[in-house]
């Protein structure tokens, strides 16, 4: 294609682009500050579902449920509480209620408060989130998210204020007495002027969702969803509104299905599937491998690339995934806490008492619908991919799809231009090292999952060729710094990594379980290793 056929799409490509990446950038916030603390959410969750009055073993005592009056149990906390009639009794504080008020709100915090002003932010954003818990009814969790990073960034401010102007001896006192003074004034301010706010927000987001609900819609929530997924918006969509949402219907309800909107392995695993018997190429020799990676492992983001392939695809993954909702929904099954990752197991491990029907049939259900679709789509367009010689290439992919929808794509030129350029920005930036590779980062939205799968392919490849001396790790985009020789992303994010680590040098992937990328990297930091090491 000609530079002059290319120019007129590319301010409308760089406009989209800013703005995934934007959306993606806001996502990884969230993310940030939920995923370190799921371990707190799963074993909530787990004690929710043992523990309560209708868990799998019922304790008053752990579930906050019992009568301490009727119980031998006296060194508990007890609350005052009020029957129907009027007459009073003391009952246990449990476990439960107290994790979901303050545990969850002020990790949250804490991790946000940190992101934005370290140790020092994430204290003061916990002073403040107190404020947002006590002055409202409903577990906070949007107004720690909101107030964990703000009270951050106004204590960031306040030190600017006297940076530098701090006579010597006395900056210890100046800096605990302003971070006391600013945190116990912005407690205050968040109890009666942002506590009523989120807790309005909070209430019309549960209206809306019960709307959804009352009129039978929920699956619609499908639509947005599974296209958020594999365009690596989920974050922001799962941890940013489902989990908290989620929680709040936990805490109502005793179990919620929002939390298996976004987790269902069903729809990519009927994708998969779908590859494996129907594909071609390398997709149909990889498909098997990502399937049990996707299922059992928990990591969604192995079936995005397939999608990306044939874009169309989307349309198994959206009717697989509402079909899991509506399962749910006439069942009446949720979870207890979030799935994550989102593996078949921990699934099964927080499904409610009573729900496992319900959750088992919208896996299996969501799985079957998505493999029909996917398969009748992949089946349809099988001849044209074999006559034009596609075996698997993400380009040719992209071309192919196209000719079967008939138009051109923003998003599928944007993902040809990434694809010719791959073959020399990859592997080439690192062939032309003049200097030794000491750190590699396999960097992925959330830092977990996927990264984590690449460096440890890459890590064991290292190993085999004989290459010592090189750390090979896996993080958040978020948590990258400009201190690490090469950093390998997958093609979405590879712009904002190269935003948080401007010096290193950057290689693009499509999938980070298997990529040919490997083998250069390998040979080419080989290669500048023991250059260097001819030189001493």
């Amino acid at each position: 294609m000609s530079s002059a056929a290319a120019t007129p799409s590319a301010p409308t490509l760089s406009r989209a682009r800013a703005t995934q990446v934007r959306i993606q950038r806001f996502g990884a916030f969230l993310t940030a500050m939920i995923m370190p603390n799921l371990p707190a959410f799963l074993a909530w969750g787990l004690i929710t579902a043992l523990f309560i009055a209708t868990g799998w073993t019922p304790n008053g005592v752990l579930g906050g449920f019992g009568n301490a009056d009727a119980s031998s149990w006296h060194g508990a906390a007890t609350v005052l509480a009020a029957n129907a009639d009027g007459t009073t009794f003391h009952q246990f504080v449990g476990l439960v209620g107290p994790m979901v008020t303050y545990l969850l709100p002020l990790l949250i915090a804490n991790a946000g408060g940190r992101i934005v002003y370290g140790e020092r932010g994430g204290v003061v954003g916990c002073i403040a989130t107190m404020g947002v818990i006590v002055g409202s009814t409903v577990p906070m969790f949007l107004g720690a998210m909101l107030m964990g990073p703000l009270a951050a960034w106004i204590m960031k401010q306040i030190d600017r204020i006297w940076e530098g102007k701090i006579r010597p001896g006395f900056e210890m006192l100046v800096n605990m007495f302003s971070a006391g003074i600013a945190g116990a004034a912005m407690a205050v301010g968040a109890f009666f002027g942002i506590a009523p706010i989120v807790t309005n927000v909070a209430d019309w987001l549960g209206n809306v969702v019960n709307w959804l609900a009352g009129h039978n819609l929920l699956p619609l929530m499908s639509i947005i969803v599974e296209p958020a997924k594999v365009l690596f918006l989920n974050n922001a969509i799962g941890n940013g509104v489902l989990v908290p949402l989620g929680a709040q219907q936990v805490v109502d309800h005793g179990q919620s299905l929002l939390f298996l909107v976004e987790a269902n392995p069903g729809p990519g695993l009927g994708i998969l599937m779908a590859y494996a018997l129907f594909g071609i190429g390398s997709a149909k020799s990889t498909a098997p491998g990502a399937a049990i990676i996707q299922f059992v492992g928990g990591i969604h983001e192995v079936y995005f690339p397939f999608v990306l392939m044939k874009p169309v695809l989307i349309v198994a993954a959206i009717l697989g995934g509402a079909t899991g909702v509506a399962t749910n929904a006439i069942f009446g099954s949720g979870l207890r806490g979030p799935a994550s990752p989102g593996s078949i197991i921990a699934v099964l491990g927080v499904t409610a008492r009573g729900s496992y029907v319900g959750v088992i049939l919208s896996v299996v259900l969501s799985f079957a619908v998505s493999f029909v679709v996917a398969s009748a789509i992949l089946r349809a367009s099988r001849k044209r991919d074999l006559a034009a010689g596609e075996s698997g290439d993400l380009a040719a992919a992209i071309a192919a799809t196209e000719a079967n929808k008939g138009k051109s794509s923003d998003a599928l030129a944007g993902l040809r231009t990434s694809s010719a350029a791959a073959p020399t920005a990859g592997p080439a930036a690192v062939a032309t090292a003049t200097r030794p590779v000491q750190s590699i980062v396999f960097a992925c939205d959330a830092g977990m999952g996927s990264s984590a799968m690449g460096a440890s392919v890459l890590r064991d490849k290292l190993k085999k060729a004989g290459v010592t001396g090189v750390t090979v790790v896996h993080k958040a985009v978020a948590s990258l710094e400009d201190d690490v020789d090469l950093v390998i992303s997958q093609r979405e994010l590879t712009e904002r990594a190269k935003l948080r680590a401007p010096s290193a040098r950057h290689v693009s992937v499509d999938n980070f379980m298997m990529s040919p990328v490997y083998e250069d990297v390998v040979r080419d930091v080989a290669a500048a290793n023991e250059g260097e090491k001819e030189e001493r």
